[in-house]
């Protein structure tokens, strides 16, 4: 089946695509705009670790995956490990805080873009302190921040999203926090205007810039999907998470996560 999925998709040519879209967005977006140049995080979850072998053969080496058990199964993969030496792992799904420590075992993990809590920047913490190796750096994350008020989606409150940032950079030493992150509403039409949640996490990262004495470029904005990054990098998005558009569409997932 596999075989047959990779043969439909073109992984290489839609990743060159999604590329040149960064790019020229990047080119085209105003210069106003400070944030640092935005890299591509290809959004894994419920495709198969060939899928990712044949991404990362062409340069791709961030990549995201929305479920702890999934994100575990394929960072442990053999064919991963063996292939994939340099691979970054974003989980960019919601974590709980039973879960911190399989998710910090994971080879090659990078970031976890999804903090919302105090109590949950402090499992990250101290677990991330048990697990690293001598010579490690801190783990990198993000404050995940729900722009959209949805009570489906995870994040603290816009208002929240600088005292949890400032709580992680005082209080948590094996973390660096690296900016803020949003999944907001999906908008399917633009010509009305901007997404309402890149200007208020824009905003947040406004807030952190100037109370903390920060440039732009030490802050990053993670917003940004498959139907809308180029938008995101135009509002100034500096990490977009592009899944579809790059491994075709998504098998819904079923079970536990």
């Amino acid at each position: 089946m596999y075989r047959r999925i990779m043969s439909e998709v073109d992984i290489k040519q839609n990743i060159k695509l999604v590329i040149e879209k960064i790019e020229s967005a990047t080119k085209n977006r105003s210069p106003t705009l400070q944030t640092e140049k935005p890299y591509l995080v290809a959004v894994s979850k419920t495709k198969p670790v060939e899928m990712i072998a044949e991404a990362y053969s062409v340069g791709q080496r961030h990549f995201g995956e929305n479920y702890v058990q999934e994100l575990v199964e394929k960072g442990g993969n053999s064919e991963i490990l063996e292939k994939c030496k340099e691979i970054k792992w974003h989980l960019i799904g919601h974590l709980q805080s039973n879960k911190v420590n399989k998710v910090v075992a994971v080879p090659g993990l990078y970031m976890i873009e999804t903090v919302d809590s105090e109590h949950l920047a402090t499992s990250i913490n101290r677990a991330w302190e048990k697990v690293k190796k001598e010579g490690n750096e801190r783990l990198r994350v993000l404050v995940q921040v729900n722009t959209s008020g949805e009570e489906a989606k995870s994040g603290v409150e816009p208002k929240d999203a600088i005292n949890l940032y400032k709580f992680i950079k005082e209080k948590c030493p094996n973390l660096i926090v690296e900016g803020v992150m949003t999944i907001g509403k999906y908008v399917e039409d633009y010509t009305s205007g901007p997404n309402e949640d890149f200007i208020s996490l824009m905003q947040c990262h406004e807030n952190i810039v100037r109370e903390l004495n920060l440039t732009p470029r030490d802050v990053h904005v993670s917003m940004g999907m498959s139907h809308d990054f180029e938008d995101a990098i135009a509002a100034g998005s500096s990490i977009v998470r592009v899944g579809s558009s790059i491994f075709g569409i998504r098998t819904p997932k079923t079970d536990n996560k």
